[in-house]
C-alpha cells in the first residue's frame, strides 16, 4: 500500500534511486520476500550501484524514508524486524476461537524422527529472513543477537538434553557474519550447548562460509581490527569482513530447505502428518458444530 503523507520534490538522482529500489522490492515481494532497509543498501552495493560506504547508507535510507512518506514506496515492501508490537489476543465468542484453533492447529512432526534440528541466527534483524522455511519445516529458530546470553545457552543445552534422553541428535544450524566475532559464535555455541547438555551437540554452520564469499562475492567491510580476534582472523582470511546481510535472502532459505531437510525421514513425517489432519478435521468439526456441542455442554 502507498500512502502519501507529505509533499516532496526529489533530484533526477533520487529519483533514479527510487526507481530501482521499487524495483528490487517488487523483485523480492514476488518471492513472497520483504527487506529490511539494511538488505536493500547490499543489493544495491551487490549489483555496483551505490559504493559500499556508512555515507551512501545513510543516504539511502534518507531517500526511501522521504519516498514512502511521499506515496513513492510501498510501505508493506520493507519491514522493521527488531521493533514489534506484542498485541493481546481476543476472541468475540468461544465459537471463534474453537475456528481460530482449528485452522492452527499442529503437532510436533518432529517426534518420531531420528534429529531434532533448530536453526540460530546472528542478527534479530533477519529472523524475517529464515521463519518461512523454519516455520514451513516445523522447525524452531532463534536470534542469538551476537553471542548468545549465558540464560538461553543453558535452556537450550537442557531442551538438548531431554531430546537426546529420548533418543533424538538435536542439529544446530547457525547463520552468522564472517568477521572475527561471527566466526568464534559458531565456536562458542558449540561449546556452550555440549557443556549444558552434557553430551556434544552437532554444530553446524550454514553461512557466513568463506566458500560463499568467494561463490556469491558480497561486498565487504573492513574487519575490525578492535577485535580481540582479528589477528587470528586476519591471518586466515585477511582483512576484510562480509555481513549475513549481504547474502541474498534466497540463498539462506535454500540453505535452510535443504539442510533440514536431510534430516527428514518422509515416511515417518507423512505418517505424523495424517495424523495431525484426522485431529484437525475433529477440531473443524466441533467448530461447525458450535451450537450443538453448547448445548450439549450446558445440559
Amino acid at each position: 500500500m502507498r500512502e502519501k503523507f507529505i509533499d516532496r520534490k526529489f533530484s533526477v538522482a533520487s529519483s533514479a534511486i527510487i526507481v530501482t529500489a521499487n524495483d528490487i522490492l517488487s523483485e523480492y515481494e514476488a518471492q513472497g520476500l520483504v527487506l529490511t532497509l539494511r538488505q536493500l543498501y547490499y543489493q544495491f552495493v551487490a549489483r555496483g550501484l551505490i559504493p559500499n560506504k556508512q555515507s551512501e547508507y545513510k543516504r539511502l535510507g534518507s531517500i526511501i524514508n522521504d519516498a514512502r512518506l511521499a506515496g513513492l514506496i510501498d510501505w508493506n515492501m520493507m519491514e522493521d524486524r527488531t521493533r514489534t508490537l506484542r498485541t493481546i489476543s481476543s476472541w468475540d465468542s468461544p465459537a471463534s476461537i474453537v475456528e481460530v484453533v482449528a485452522k492452527q492447529y499442529q503437532e510436533d512432526l518432529w517426534a518420531s524422527q531420528a534429529y531434532r534440528p533448530e536453526v540460530w541466527i546472528e542478527k534479530d534483524a533477519l529472523v524475517g529472513v529464515i521463519e518461512r522455511a523454519c516455520r514451513e519445516l516445523r522447525v524452531e529458530f532463534f536470534a542469538c543477537r551476537g553471542y548468545s546470553s549465558q540464560s538461553a545457552q543453558y535452556e537450550a543445552g537442557h531442551r538438548f538434553r531431554r531430546y537426546i534422553e529420548a533418543g533424538q541428535t538435536p542439529v544446530v544450524f547457525h547463520f552468522g557474519d564472517h568477521d572475527p566475532s561471527g566466526i568464534d559464535m559458531t565456536r562458542d555455541n558449540a561449546d556452550r550447548l555440549s557443556m549444558f547438555a552434557i553430551e556434544e551437540v552437532d554444530v553446524r554452520r550454514l553461512a557466513l562460509t568463506f566458500e560463499q564469499v568467494e561463490q556469491y562475492s558480497p561486498p565487504p567491510n573492513p574487519a575490525k581490527e578492535s577485535d580481540s580476534r582479528h589477528e587470528a582472523y586476519a591471518a586466515k582470511y585477511g582483512n576484510e569482513s562480509w555481513e549475513l546481510d549481504a547474502l541474498e535472502p534466497t540463498v539462506i532459505d535454500n540453505l535452510i530447505r535443504t539442510n533440514v531437510e536431510s534430516l527428514i525421514d518422509r515416511k515417518k513425517w507423512k505418517a505424523a502428518q495424517r495424523s495431525e489432519k484426522e485431529n484437525r478435521d475433529k477440531l473443524v468439526l466441533v467448530s461447525n458444530k458450535w451450537d450443538d456441542v453448547a448445548e450439549f455442554v450446558s445440559e
